[in-house]
């Protein structure tokens, strides 16, 4: 039997830490956040920081790993990947949008206010799992849990399985 936690029993002080640091963003990171994460959500791609109203914003946004940039594009925006994940989330309006991780998956249906399907392969078997998740949280599979390895350098890594 595996160990099961909550969210808060998985925090530790250096995760806390970058948390509270965040919440010193600038005013410019934060409008560029936004921007971002609303591109994601529109066109699904990586997006070349110079379309972008304040590009030089992007710069705090990866310091503070909020974004990870690559050959002058925003990759991923957490909770979105412009790049093939193995985490499809499927928009209320049918659209699909790729998702950095499983957690980040799970978190987009209350981040939007309007219910998904994440799509993804089971952790043990592989087979589809198809999850609608509400704002509220999963809805009808209680035998559904994510995989959580190690923490560590964190950047770059994901939750890989549900």
């Amino acid at each position: 039997m595996f160990p099961r936690r909550t969210a808060a029993e998985l925090m530790d002080a250096s995760f806390l830490a970058r948390w509270a640091d965040r919440a010193t963003l600038g005013l410019a990171a934060r409008a560029t956040l936004a921007e971002i994460l609303d591109r994601f959500v529109a066109d699904g791609a990586t997006i070349e920081i110079a379309s972008l109203r304040d590009g030089a914003a992007v710069t705090e946004l990866d310091e503070r790993d909020l974004v990870y940039v690559s050959d002058g594009r925003v990759v991923l925006a957490y909770p979105w990947s412009g790049t093939p994940t193995a985490f499809i989330t499927v928009l209320a309006d049918g659209r699909e949008r790729w998702a950095c991780c499983a957690i980040d998956a799970l978190g987009v249906a209350a981040m939007l206010g309007q219910p998904v399907t994440v799509r993804a392969g089971c952790h043990h078997c592989e087979a589809r799992l198809d999850l609608a998740v509400t704002p509220a949280g999963p809805v009808g599979d209680d035998g559904v849990m994510a995989w959580i390895g190690e923490r560590g350098d964190l950047r770059g890594k994901a939750c890989t399985a549900l």
